[in-house]
């Protein structure tokens, strides 16, 4: 069975990269929409410079990462394919961008906190502990 072609509302990707953005400002939910509708501020405008410089540079297979502390940006279709860390608030998350992270923040793919891993106790950790025998 042949792999089903991404699209984003029943829009291709070339019919989503060939948009202006205004075009697929309507496309996009409501939360996302007021947000690009109010206009990028200085560090998503950075951000998205050196995107297209990055792609401008693009030559071969290289792969040209780009570091950035926005979290806040809305992934457009512009972005697919770049390699971007992302700044998780201690180090910077690497993350590639695909066409199913369209229309999402960057910070939804670098968590900020780890998962849990409870151990086990260890002596001290509570009253029942201090029973348990040492071998």
């Amino acid at each position: 069975m042949p792999k089903k072609e991404f699209s984003y509302r029943g829009h291709s990707m070339e019919e989503l990269q060939g948009m202006s953005m205004d075009e697929f400002i309507k496309l996009l939910p409501s939360r996302q929409r007021r947000t690009l509708m109010r206009g990028l501020d200085q560090v998503q405008r950075t951000l998205l410079e050196n995107i297209r410089r990055s792609k401008k540079a693009l030559t071969g297979e290289e792969k040209v990462i780009v570091k950035t502390h926005a979290r806040d940006m809305i992934i457009l279709p512009e972005m697919i394919g770049v390699n971007l860390l992302i700044h998780n608030g201690k180090e910077f998350t690497p993350v590639e961008i695909a066409p199913e992270m369209v229309g999402h923040y960057l910070g939804e793919f670098a968590i900020t906190n780890k998962p849990v891993r409870h151990g086990s106790p260890g002596i001290g950790a509570s009253r029942s502990s201090m029973y348990v025998p040492l071998k």
